[in-house]
């Protein structure tokens, strides 16, 4: 397998990504019409952090972190570092020392489609962690990929670049042209989740203030009492 590293990709802001680590990963998918998440296999190592950061993408083979190696120099100020395989893997690609070095470097975190091994290491040095299995299989580094391409995690398409944001609810991905755009979103959505939170507090039914009765009506639900339901013959 051949490859290719790719340098100087185009990257969001770094401001409008610290403003979308504001938002948790539910409220930005929303923002987005429900897209861009990672399937609910990409699990946390930790628990309690979110981080958002800049795309860098690594395509390598499974059982191999060569690439690994090569894409540590790509990566600087902001960034979360993303590692994907040619085919399935749950090999431990990345660990503490891996983290070390991207540490040094500025990288908020990694999201790698395969395994992950060190993770009280990772836990204790603070740094973010998201994977799909844990794994302390070793590997190799004697097969060739790229840096800085397009990847596909779970369906959805990464750029280098674009937006990682992840937390204990997964990961999403926004697209790098769409992330002022998805900010402005997102802090909609928030404060209209806001108001509805005050007015569940004050005793307001989720029925009467997202107009569900209508809904129901229409679906044909209907409401019985308890006697009339078993007098035609329900088994309650």
């Amino acid at each position: 397998m051949s490859g290719v590293i790719v340098t100087n990709p185009p990257k969001a802001e770094l401001q409008d990504v610290d403003a979308l680590a504001g938002f948790g990963v539910a409220t930005v998918s929303e923002a987005m019409g429900r897209t861009g998440l990672l399937g609910p296999e990409i699990r946390p190592v930790q628990q309690g952090v979110r981080v958002a950061g800049t795309a860098v993408t690594v395509l390598g083979w499974p059982g191999d972190n060569l690439m690994i190696h090569a894409a540590v120099e790509q990566c600087g100020e902001g960034d979360i570092l993303v590692v994907t395989t040619t085919s399935p893997c749950t090999d431990g690609l990345f660990g503490e020392l891996f983290a070390t070095a991207l540490q040094q470097r500025g990288v908020r975190g990694v999201v790698i489609n395969t395994g992950i091994r060190d993770t009280q290491e990772l836990r204790e040095m603070g740094f973010a962690a998201w994977s799909r299995a844990v794994s302390s299989q070793g590997t190799v580094k004697a097969t060739g990929g790229s840096v800085n391409v397009s990847v596909a995690i779970d369906g959805q398409v990464i750029r280098p670049g674009d937006v990682i944001l992840a937390d204990d609810d997964g990961v999403v991905v926004v697209p790098r042209e769409r992330a002022r755009a998805t900010v402005e979103k997102a802090e909609a959505r928030e404060a209209t989740e806001a108001a509805t939170r005050a007015a569940f507090l004050e005793g307001q039914l989720g029925l009467d203030r997202y107009g569900l009765r209508e809904t129901l009506v229409r679906l044909g639900v209907t409401y019985k009492s308890y006697d009339e339901y078993v007098r035609e013959g329900a088994q309650p």
